[in-house]
C-alpha cells in the first residue's frame, strides 16, 4: 500500500474542530436547563467537577491515539490489552450506542427549529431525520469533506456561544444563586449523571487518529486546545443560565435561545435555531465519523460481519458501516417518535454505553502506557473520575450489559461456524483424496 492511501490528512485544527463539536455538540443546548431543574444552581458544582474530571480523560485518550492510531479505538485498545473478546464487547458498546444517542441529539437541534417556525412533534421529526440525513450524506463523501465542514461549523458555533453568553450576562443577577441546593447536595450527583452527555466524545476522535497527518503530534495538541475551549464555554453557558434567567431556567426547554433573546432583545427564534443547529451538526458529525471508521475496524477484526471492513484505512471511506449506522439511527428515531418517549432517558442510556467503554480504555491505558508518562498518570486520574461515572450511572448500565451479551453471544456463534467449516474442508479433503487415508493406516500399522 502507499503511503498516500495510509496516510491520513487531518490536521492540529481539523482535530480540534472535531473535538469540540463531539464534545461541546448537543450538551449545550438543552443540558444546562435539565441540570438545574435537578440540582438548581448547585448544578454549577456538577459542570465544574466534569470539567476537571475531563482533561485526565481527555488526556488518556489522546495518548492512546497518539502511541496506537488505529480505526477500532478504544477497542484497539482493549484488544491490544485484554483480548479479543473484551475488544468486541467495547466496540459493540460504542458502536450501538451512537444510533441510540443520534436520536435525542437531533431531536434536541430539530426542537430549536420547531419553536422557531411554530411547529409541533412532526416538525420537530421531520427536522431531526432531515439532520440524520444531511450528515450521513456529508460523511459518506468522504472524511476530509467532513472535517472541513466541522471546522467551519466549530468556528461558528463558538463565536455564536461567546455573543449569546457576552450580551446576557449584563443581564445576570447574583439572587438567583440563592437558595444555592434547593433540592439538597444528594442532587448534585443526579445533575451529573445528565452531565456525562455533555462530556462525552473524548474517546470518538480516537478511531479517527489513524486520519491525522501527524497523530503523535497533533492528537495531543488538539486534545489540549479543546479541552480548554470546552470546558470554559460549558461553564460560562452553565453560569448565565443559572444567573440570567433564575427559576425559570429550570422550566425553559431551549435555554441558549431564552439566553439570545435576553441578549438581543425579542425572541431571537432564529437565531437560536441557527445555533442549535450548528450545534447538533457538528456533534452528529464527528459521531458519524468515528462510529463508522468504528464499525469497518470490527468487521475487519471479525468482532462484525466481514461485510462492513470496507474504508477500515486511513484515508478510505466506510460506507456500508456508515449505511448500517444511519439506518440504525433512522429505526431509532421512529421508534422513539411512535412510543412518544421524550429524550431524557435516552441521554442516559447512551451515557451509560460511554461510561462503560471509559472504565474499559482508561483500564487497557493502564497496561499500554508507559510506566512515568504523562499519559499513564493521566489515567491513573481518570481511572477515580471513571469510578465516580459508574456510580452514577446506576442502573443505565443494563443497557451496555445487554450489549455485552449479544457481543460474546456473536462470537461464540462465529468461532462455531469457523470450526464447522473448517471441519467440512477437512471432509472434503478426506473424500478428494482417499489413498491418504489408507497409506496412513498403512503406516501406522
Amino acid at each position: 500500500m502507499s503511503d498516500t492511501t495510509s496516510r491520513g490528512r487531518m490536521t492540529f485544527g481539523h482535530g480540534t474542530a472535531m473535538y469540540v463539536g463531539a464534545v461541546l455538540g448537543t450538551g449545550v443546548i438543552a443540558l444546562p436547563a435539565l441540570a438545574a431543574e435537578a440540582a438548581g444552581p448547585a448544578s454549577l458544582l456538577a459542570w465544574l467537577a466534569l470539567v476537571l474530571l475531563s482533561a485526565p480523560l481527555a488526556g488518556t485518550f489522546a495518548a492512546l491515539g497518539a502511541r496506537h492510531p488505529d480505526a477500532g479505538g478504544v477497542s484497539t485498545y482493549a484488544r491490544l490489552a485484554f483480548g479479543e473478546r473484551v475488544a468486541a464487547v467495547v466496540g459493540w458498546c460504542f458502536y450501538f450506542a451512537v444510533p441510540l444517542g443520534a436520536v435525542p441529539a437531533a431531536m434536541f437541534g430539530a426542537a430549536y427549529v420547531s419553536a422557531a417556525v411554530g411547529g409541533g412533534t412532526t416538525t420537530t421529526a421531520l427536522t431531526a431525520a432531515a439532520l440524520m440525513a444531511l450528515v450521513t450524506a456529508a460523511n459518506a463523501v468522504g472524511l476530509q469533506l467532513s472535517s472541513r465542514v466541522q471546522l467551519v461549523l466549530a468556528g461558528l458555533l463558538v463565536l455564536l456561544l461567546l455573543v449569546s453568553v457576552g450580551l446576557s450576562l449584563p443581564h445576570a443577577d447574583m439572587a438567583n444563586l440563592r437558595p444555592f441546593a434547593p433540592h439538597g447536595w444528594s442532587a448534585i450527583g443526579a445533575a451529573g449523571a445528565l452531565l456525562v452527555w455533555s462530556f462525552a466524545g473524548w474517546e470518538a476522535i480516537t478511531h479517527l487518529a489513524g486520519e491525522f497527518r501527524r497523530p503523535q503530534r497533533d492528537l495531543p495538541r488538539a486534545t489540549a486546545a479543546a479541552v480548554v475551549l470546552v470546558g470554559a464555554l460549558y461553564l460560562l453557558v452553565a453560569f448565565a443560565t443559572i444567573t440570567v434567567l433564575g427559576p425559570g431556567a429550570a422550566r425553559t426547554e431551549a435555554p441558549l435561545g431564552e439566553l439570545m433573546a435576553m441578549g438581543l432583545g425579542g425572541n431571537a427564534r432564529w437565531l437560536a435555531a441557527g445555533a442549535a443547529v450548528l450545534l447538533t451538526l457538528g456533534a452528529m458529525n464527528a459521531y458519524y465519523a468515528g462510529a463508522a471508521k468504528l464499525g469497518a475496524a470490527l468487521g475487519r477484526d471479525g468482532a462484525l460481519p466481514a461485510v462492513l471492513a470496507e474504508g477500515s484505512v486511513a484515508g478510505g471511506v466506510p460506507r456500508r458501516s456508515l449505511a448500517v449506522h444511519a439506518t440504525l439511527s433512522f429505526c431509532a428515531l421512529a421508534v422513539v417518535v411512535a412510543a412518544g418517549v421524550g429524550p431524557r432517558p435516552l441521554v442516559l442510556l447512551t451515557t451509560g454505553s460511554f461510561v462503560a467503554v471509559y472504565a474499559v480504555g482508561v483500564a487497557a491505558a493502564l497496561r499500554l502506557l508507559p510506566r512515568r508518562s504523562v499519559g499513564r498518570a493521566a489515567a491513573m486520574t481518570a481511572m477515580v473520575a471513571v469510578a465516580a461515572l459508574l456510580i452514577m450511572s446506576g442502573p443505565y448500565l443494563l443497557w451496555p450489559l445487554g450489549v455485552t451479551g449479544a457481543a460474546l453471544l456473536y462470537l461464540r456463534l462465529g468461532r462455531r461456524r469457523a470450526v464447522r467449516a473448517d471441519e467440512e474442508r477437512s471432509e472434503d479433503g478426506a473424500e478428494e483424496r482417499p489413498g491418504e487415508r489408507l497409506d496412513s493406516v498403512v503406516e501406522l500399522s
